[in-house]
């Protein structure tokens, strides 16, 4: 599951900067939304992150959560596996200073260590609250309640398209302006659903957050891949 966890993370934000074919209403709502999401020094989200593949039988979801500069590329994702004693337990992280990146596997208690990708295929989930800027065309196609909550529904297309993703549909909340889902289709019939189940704004976020504990991890092997 993890790697699937990895190659939605990925299919969100790994494609090429190129244009953005615009559509007038598409681009006021999202427009909105990034301004929104720019206000904001970092935030931190929970969301649910949903794989399907009806042709293989899979459907499996994991919980993680998301912590993010919004005005830099400092982040750190963690994902969750089975609950001990009731609490999550952590699987995975991925943590970014904006120069370094790590990625730590728990089940083999080893941690890569990598310089942050700035070609445009890198990896900073954070950046799924401004997705449409580059290497996108998008579409507004009407509001739709997911979950109770009436959402604004804008289809994006890669420009891109030898890529393997080849639409992605946000459900952006509109009272909140602010994105609620992400649905992923890539062309080996995969769906990958991404949604938020809370949003906090502005929060303490000590500058230790971006970055990897080793002394918290007894006996980690350390991969270093600079």
């Amino acid at each position: 599951m993890k790697k699937y966890t990895l190659l939605f993370i990925l299919a969100i934000i790994g494609i090429n900067p190129l244009f953005a074919q615009k559509d007038t209403q598409a681009k006021g709502i999202l427009d909105e939304v990034t301004k929104k999401y720019k206000s904001y020094d970092a935030i931190k989200t929970d969301f649910v992150f949903t794989l399907e593949n009806p042709q293989a039988n899979i459907k499996e979801s994991q919980t993680g959560t998301l912590v993010a500069k919004s005005k830099s590329s400092k982040f750190k994702v963690t994902i969750y596996g089975k609950a001990v004693a009731g609490k999550p337990a952590v699987a995975q992280e991925i943590i970014s200073d904006g120069k370094s990146q790590w990625t730590y596997l728990k089940k083999d208690n080893e941690v890569q260590v990598s310089d942050v990708d700035k070609s445009g295929e890198g990896l900073n989930p954070a950046q799924i609250f401004t997705i449409y800027e580059k290497g996108y065309k998008y579409l507004y196609t009407g509001d739709q309640k997911l979950n109770g909550k009436l959402c604004q529904v804008i289809e994006l297309s890669p420009t891109d398209t030898k890529k393997s993703v080849f639409k992605v549909k946000l459900f952006i909340d509109k009272a909140q302006k602010q994105i609620y889902s992400a649905l992923i289709f890539d062309k080996n019939g995969n769906k990958y659903n991404y949604t938020i189940k809370s949003f906090a704004a502005n929060g303490a976020v000590p500058d230790n957050t971006f970055s990897f504990d080793t002394k918290g991890h007894p006996g980690v092997e350390v991969v270093d891949l600079r």
